[in-house]
């Protein structure tokens, strides 16, 4: 319900920027960033957040799970990092996992309100915490 809204209002956003890139009418487009910034960015959170759902549950392996190791020391402190991380958030937003390309390395970030990770961070998400409201009911 609330990512098809997402879809549905950055779609609109985008004809509006199209019209007004047509028009020439800057200021139009100046206006219209918030809105394809936080449509675009509730699209592409939940988008990332819907495709690490699985069924089955389960936890890390292989190369993700030695980079969480090396870079948290456990699964466990991870856990914990995330947690304190999500509960610290003011409002709304995102806890993430994420992939530092310039240290090799992975980091807890937040985001708030629908902000995206990569495009506010530079991080690569891998795994997100919803803490909006709506998650909750």
């Amino acid at each position: 319900k609330h990512h098809q809204t997402y879809v549905n209002n950055l779609n609109a956003v985008e004809e509006q920027i199209a019209e007004a890139t047509a028009n020439e009418d800057v200021t139009r487009l100046v206006a219209l960033q918030a809105a394809f910034k936080f449509n675009g960015g509730g699209h592409i959170n939940h988008s990332i957040f819907w495709q690490n759902l699985s069924p089955e549950g389960g936890e890390p392996t292989g190369d993700l799970l030695a980079a969480i190791i090396r870079d948290f020391d456990s699964l466990e402190n991870l856990k914990s990092t995330m947690s304190a991380a999500a509960v610290g958030v003011q409002g709304s937003g995102w806890a993430w996992l994420g992939y530092c390309k310039n240290t090799d390395s992975l980091q807890v970030a937040t985001c708030a309100n629908q902000d995206p990770l990569q495009g506010t961070t530079g991080l690569v998400p891998l795994f997100g915490i919803d803490v909006w409201e709506h998650a909750y009911y």
